[in-house]
């Protein structure tokens, strides 16, 4: 296999991996009624005081309408609640629960484990070369559709 191939041969199969085994290490039998998705939702709220949908949205790159139906779900089942806001009551913030906390905690340490398991791999001359394919990455899919290819 040629350079080009193999590279996109690892990403391709990477992309994959990435999902099925973040699926199976974070679904666990205390988090079996949520799906991938919800902990991402879940992760975008954060610890704290939380945040409001638009924002929450913004995050996840989906519209607030679609969010809508993801934290329904989420406050049916006790990961989220959601509080009307002190200084502006058309405001709604939404904010983890003790439940919704110990999720994005262990949502959390996968991606620690993770990333300690590429870096471990690496040289101190080679993280910054890592760093860059990366960030070339995220742009690549950032930036995707929005120009012309």
């Amino acid at each position: 296999m040629n350079t080009y191939d193999t590279i996109n041969d690892i990403l391709v199969n990477l992309f994959n991996e990435i999902l099925k085994k973040e699926e199976a290490a974070i679904i666990t039998e205390e988090f079996k009624d949520i799906s991938n998705n919800d902990m991402h939702v879940i992760e975008a709220v954060g610890l704290g005081e939380g945040n409001n949908m638009s924002a929450i949205a913004k995050k996840l790159n989906i519209t607030v309408g679609s969010l809508t139906t993801a934290m329904n779900s989420l406050v049916n089942k006790k990961y989220v609640v959601r509080q009307r806001s002190e200084l502006d009551r058309r405001v709604v913030n939404v904010k983890l629960t003790k439940k919704g906390e110990r999720a994005y905690r262990h949502h959390q340490e996968f991606h620690r484990q993770m990333t300690e398991a590429v870096i471990k791999e690496l040289s101190e001359e080679e993280i910054p070369v890592l760093l860059k394919m990366l960030d070339g990455l995220r742009d690549f899919f950032r930036n995707y559709g929005h120009t012309e290819q």
